[in-house]
């Protein structure tokens, strides 16, 4: 036998579908009860969501892509500075060891026998001989340098032309990753506008806005810049101050306390040292996912502030909400 409260259930359902039929529309019973998400919805906020984090990714290896072409330009600039300066010192060397090279063939009938035949004094003598000595060695010197010259112009060249490969190369990567980012980012995008009017809603809540106490010290006054941003949109590949991206968002907040750290999530994985999950305290990087893709920065052992994803506002999350952590940074002390 059925329990009273499944009666009351049926009961309610029935009455329910007796008044809509009186109403002059059969509602169906199944409508008369709660009904859970639809399956459709729910797979286009899982669609969303994962889409989503790909894009970050992706802008993540695509900053980290502007970095090695930074990297392999400064390498090429230096190179054919290098080359630059070598190719000069060979051309006064050569000149020189062209004037020494003619100088002692025009010298070269001045023989200790004919100084001796034609010096006035024994003085004399010596100061020829002292010349002949200085001339020859002058030469030697000249002839030296010219070939460490040489030497130093072809090592220039050889790494100007490895910097400019590996120049091309980052300038192709970028390529590369950017059409990747783009095609993701626009498939994002087309998820996000599949989301229900409740979903968008839900992802757009900024979260606490509550005034958040912060430590003293830089730690402080870098945690204190990233609450002031809740609120903000995300924007792939953004530097702020109205927008950011995850590691922009660190990044300028520590700029702020006067300390310079990495622009992009797996440079920021690396600075100063690495702190357990129980360690956690205002200040620390959280860094999100086996690929280092995302970063947060820690409020407590318990909450964090981040930049998350397009359609979300700069916001407050705990910290084991935003994703599965693979290593905790303390950028001081």
């Amino acid at each position: 036998m059925a329990s009273k409260s499944a009666q009351r259930t049926v009961r309610a359902a029935l009455t329910a579908t007796a008044v809509a039929a009186l109403l002059g529309g059969a509602m169906p019973l199944h409508l008369a009860v709660a009904q859970p998400e639809a399956p459709d919805a729910a797979e286009a906020l899982k669609r969303y969501t994962d889409l989503s984090h790909e894009a970050e990714a992706l802008n993540e290896e695509h900053l980290r892509a502007q970095e090695a072409l930074a990297g392999a330009q400064g390498a090429l600039d230096q190179a054919n500075r290098d080359l630059t300066a070598a190719q000069q010192a060979q051309e006064a060397l050569r000149g020189q060891v062209d004037l020494l090279t003619e100088a002692s063939f025009e010298g070269a009938r001045f023989s200790q026998l004919s100084a001796l035949l034609v010096s006035d004094s024994q003085q004399d003598f010596l100061n020829r001989m002292s010349a002949l000595g200085v001339l020859a060695g002058d030469n030697a010197e000249a002839l030296q340098g010219l070939s460490d010259a040489v030497d130093l112009a072809n090592d220039a060249a050889h790494r100007a032309g490895e910097a400019a490969g590996a120049a091309n190369k980052a300038i192709a990567d970028i390529d590369q990753r950017k059409a990747a980012l783009d095609g993701q980012i626009a498939q994002a995008r087309d998820a996000y506008r599949s989301l229900s009017p409740a979903q968008r809603a839900a992802l757009n809540n900024k979260g606490d806005m509550s005034a958040i106490p912060v430590p003293a010290g830089k730690a402080g006054e870098a945690l204190a810049f990233a609450l002031a941003q809740r609120g903000k949109d995300y924007v792939y590949g953004s530097n702020g101050p109205n927008t950011w991206d995850c590691s922009s968002l660190m990044q300028a907040a520590y700029r702020t306390a006067g300390i310079a750290i990495p622009r992009t999530t797996y440079g920021q994985a690396t600075i100063g040292r690495s702190v357990s999950r129980d360690e956690v305290r205002a200040g620390d990087l959280i860094i999100y996912y086996s690929g280092q893709t995302h970063v947060a920065m820690a409020i407590d052992g318990l909450r964090a502030v981040h930049a998350s994803t397009e359609g979300v506002p700069v916001k407050v999350q705990d910290i084991e909400s935003i994703g599965p952590v693979n290593v905790i940074r303390r950028v001081i002390g």
